[in-house]
C-alpha cells in the first residue's frame, strides 16, 4: 500500500472531490522520504538562479527508494506535489529526481534531462536492480 489513508480523507473521497492540500498531506507523512527529497530541491529552485535543481544522492535504503519509486509511479502523487511545490518534476533512474518550474516542461534543458540519451549516459553497473 502507498498511502496511509485517515478515515477523514476516506470518506472525503467517497463523498466527492478530495482537496489537494489534504492529498498532499497524506503524502507527506506517507512518503516522508519521496516529500522531502522533492521539497528540497524545490526550494533551492525557488532560491537560486539555476535552471533546475536535482538530487544525486542515493537513498539511505530500500525502504526509502520504494517510497519515492511509489510517489513517482502514481500519477496522482506526482501531479499533487508537482502542483503544491509549483514545479514540474524529472526523473531518471533510482533516485535523481530534478525539479524545473512549470514552463521549462518541454524546453531544451528539461528534454535534455529527461531524454533517453540522458537515460542511457546516466546508466551504471550499480543502477542495474535499483
Amino acid at each position: 500500500m502507498s498511502l496511509d489513508v485517515s478515515p477523514q480523507l476516506l470518506d472525503e473521497a467517497e463523498n466527492g472531490a478530495v482537496r489537494d492540500e489534504d492529498f498532499v498531506e497524506t503524502v507527506r507523512t506517507s512518503l516522508p522520504y519521496a516529500y522531502e527529497l522533492i521539497a528540497r530541491p524545490a526550494v533551492e529552485l525557488r532560491g537560486g538562479k539555476a535552471e533546475f535543481a536535482d538530487n544525486q544522492t542515493p537513498p539511505p535504503s530500500e525502504r526509502e527508494r520504494g517510497r519515492l519509486l511509489r510517489a513517482l509511479s502514481s500519477d496522482a502523487i506526482r501531479g499533487s506535489l508537482e502542483r503544491h511545490f509549483g514545479v514540474a518534476l524529472a526523473f531518471r533512474n533510482c533516485h535523481r529526481v530534478a525539479v524545473f518550474p512549470p514552463a521549462a516542461r518541454g524546453g531544451e534543458t528539461h528534454t535534455r534531462f529527461s531524454s533517453a540519451r540522458a537515460q542511457i549516459l546516466n546508466q551504471s553497473p550499480e543502477f542495474r536492480d535499483c
